[in-house]
This record gives structure tokens, C-alpha cells and sequence, in this order.
């Protein structure tokens, strides 16, 4: 069992306030306001470091599950693209689509792919969140899979 802290200060009203939020490890620090969240604003925001936390937890686990077929990955990208929006329960996360791009020995499209799906599945982070989790997959120069 493992237990990872995170912390945020928040000085102010909603619109006028601001924010710090840190990560237990000290690995990052960051401000976050109104305007980083719901605009465009400088800094940070939570569904940004839920976004980060997904893509790092989902290419861990598909290096996992790469490892666990015999094959050792050259590199592994993945950006994690999360859509918030205004709901009648209040904002929420709704998706979050998984883009990753892969380079394998062989560069076998079907073990990638049986990999990409368990890693998806698998990944702590997915099995946390309840939005609606896409995936594109491909191999490096390659042709990319949805699921």
C-alpha cells in the first residue's frame, strides 16, 4: 500500500482569488486560479494535473504490459486530453482521451494494441475516474487504432 499526498491554498473569493497547489514529493509547485481553470488564463488547474497524473499512470502501465509480453519499449508518449463541462449536477469531468504513441522492437500493431487496451483498463487511474476513457494507439510511423 501506498499513500501520495498533494496540498492547495487558496486566498480569496472565487473569481478574484488565487491558489497554490503542491505535490507531496515536492516535484511540483504551481499556481492555480480562476482564469487557469475556466479561461485562459497563466498557471495551472486541477483537471490539467488530473489530465498529467492519467498519462504518466496509463504509460506506466502499458510499459507493464509490454514487459509482461516479452517486449522491452524503446519509448512511450502519451498525451491525455480531458474535456470539463458544465453539467446540471455542476462541472464535471466527462472524458478524457488517451493519445499514445509507441516504439517497440518488431513493431507488432496487434501486441501494442492488446497491451494499450489492458494498460487502459488496468491503470490505477483510470479504474478512479468514472468519466468516459477513448484511446488512440499507434507505433511510431505507424497507423493508429481507436478503442
Amino acid at each position: 500500500m501506498a499513500t501520495r499526498n498533494g496540498s492547495a491554498e487558496w486566498k480569496g473569493d472565487l473569481k478574484g482569488g488565487a491558489g497554490t497547489v503542491k505535490l507531496g514529493s515536492g516535484a511540483f509547485e504551481g499556481q492555480y486560479g480562476f482564469k487557469s481553470r475556466f479561461e485562459s488564463g497563466p498557471g495551472t488547474n486541477p483537471e490539467e494535473l488530473i489530465a498529467a497524473a492519467h498519462a504518466g499512470c496509463f504509460t506506466m502501465a502499458l510499459s507493464a504490459q509490454l514487459s509482461g509480453a516479452g517486449i522491452t519499449p524503446e519509448s512511450l508518449e502519451t498525451t491525455a486530453s480531458l474535456t470539463l463541462e458544465k453539467l446540471d449536477a455542476g462541472w464535471t469531468i466527462t472524458k478524457i482521451h488517451l493519445d499514445v504513441t509507441g516504439r517497440i522492437p518488431g513493431n507488432d500493431a496487434a501486441a501494442f494494441e492488446k497491451a494499450a487496451k489492458a494498460a487502459e483498463v488496468g491503470c490505477p487511474v483510470s479504474r478512479v475516474l468514472k468519466a468516459e476513457i477513448t484511446m488512440t494507439a499507434r507505433l511510431a510511423g505507424g497507423q493508429a487504432t481507436s478503442a
